[in-house]
């Protein structure tokens, strides 16, 4: 319990601001280094790069970084950070593809608050949300520039999104009955693939990304 608590404290302490709680199970998924175990799926030239403990998807970068494993059931913890306007997205259980927010599933990363987007986000594209299909809460963004924490886990037809320790989505696939909606994102159906980080022209920092599979049913 003790040393439990110890590794805790430490997480917290070198992480400068880490609102995680210790669990045992994670795996890191990026050794801060190079990019061994992700996929690059784009055109042009791949732009996602390693410095100094963080992954960098950069200004110009419109391609996909998928984990080489797929995964069905899991928590997902890591760190981002946000420039002014920035715009990304988190892919889970997809496919090798560019269109991952269709034929996987997309998570927004975004800074909402932005005046470029002032009056026009629908309520699916704030941060946090399902794109195109769940609405998450928001003004939990921390200000530009800082780190965020964020966990997404993905259990069964269950998404839940916490950003800086609090819970901002929490969705069941299985509600969504709109022919419409189901027709346009096939890959709600999806029930395992990769996970990544959609390019949108905008430059956004990730860190301290681990993964923890759950036991499928």
């Amino acid at each position: 319990m003790l040393s439990h608590l110890f590794r805790s404290v430490v997480g917290v302490l070198a992480a400068g601001s880490l609102v995680f709680p210790f669990e045992g199970g994670f795996i890191s998924l990026f050794d801060g280094k190079t990019l061994k175990g992700w996929i690059y799926v784009g055109e042009g030239t791949n732009g996602y790069h390693a410095q100094e403990g963080i992954l960098i998807c950069p200004d110009h970068e419109t391609g996909n970084l998928f984990s080489e494993q797929e995964y069905a059931d899991f928590v997902l913890r890591f760190e981002f950070r946000l420039e002014e306007g920035s715009n990304n997205g988190l892919a889970i259980r997809s496919p090798l593809r560019n269109d991952a927010h269709l034929t996987g599933m997309e998570i927004q990363i975004l800074d909402d608050g932005a005046s470029r987007y002032r009056g026009i986000l629908k309520p699916t594209q704030y941060h946090g949300s399902l794109y195109g299909v769940f609405p998450a809460k928001s003004g939990y963004l921390k200000p530009v520039g800082e780190w965020n924490q964020q966990e997404v886990r993905v259990e069964g037809s269950r998404v839940r999104v916490t950003l800086n320790g609090t819970v901002i989505l929490d969705a069941d696939l299985s509600t969504v009955s709109d022919p419409a909606v189901l027709k346009a994102h096939p890959g709600l159906r999806r029930s395992s693939g990769h996970v990544g980080f959609l390019g949108h022209k905008s430059r956004v920092e990730f860190r301290h990304i681990e993964i923890k599979e759950l036991p499928t049913p």
